[in-house]
């Protein structure tokens, strides 16, 4: 089993994953720079040109940062970061997509629309990013209102995906600079908490 792994939010997700298993995987380091992704060896193995990949021992192919972690949960289910019971697993995963829509989503159409990164790769409307770039205090407004019954983790009591996917927008927002709002002290507060796993620079 190897790792194709990037300096992108969505690979960092996996090696964050990786990291709180305690698990080590051989790595591939992928030059998205460079433009590896586009190169016809790696689109064979993803023809949308994204990363992660993790390629299995016989040869298997899975993508999309959420899928290789749930595979790694089923092997590694210690410590459970995925939900434990039918209910638990439904409420990380209502978590998880709440943050990935709500606020790694929004970064990510910041950085869509505004790094030239992707000014060959999708049309850019810099309108938009600015726009999202103003929505995001809201979407962050929004995660301090719930935050604010006292749990530690976004999904509750435990941290679990539903984290991993906010430590990968911070990351996203440290490198657009986008700062939370000062006064939203809930999420400050899960912020640093995140910032002082040793997961965080994965």
């Amino acid at each position: 089993m190897q790792l194709y792994n990037a300096p992108a939010p969505n690979p960092r997700r996996v090696r964050i994953f990786l990291a709180e298993k305690g698990i080590d995987v051989p790595r591939v380091e992928v030059d998205i720079q460079g433009g590896e992704t586009r190169s016809p060896q790696f689109l064979a193995k993803n023809k949308l040109a994204g990363t992660p990949i993790m390629e299995l021992d016989d040869g298997e192919i899975l993508t999309e940062s959420v899928a290789i972690c749930r595979y790694l949960e089923s092997l590694y289910p210690t410590p459970c970061l995925m939900g434990r019971s039918g209910l638990e697993a439904a409420r990380v995963e209502m978590w998880n997509r709440r943050m990935e829509i709500e606020i790694l989503g929004t970064y990510a159409n910041v950085a869509q629309h505004s790094f030239d990164f992707f000014a060959d790769k999708i049309e850019q409307v810099p309108a938009f990013a600015e726009s999202q770039r103003r929505a995001s205090a809201k979407k962050w407004a929004w995660l301090d209102s719930e935050l604010a019954d006292g749990r530690p983790f976004v999904g509750g009591a435990d941290f679990s995906i539903a984290d991993i996917t906010g430590m990968a927008a911070l990351m996203v927002g440290d490198f657009a600079g986008i700062e939370i709002p000062k006064e939203l002290n809930h999420v400050l507060a899960w912020s640093e908490r995140m910032r002082e796993r040793s997961s965080w620079d994965a």
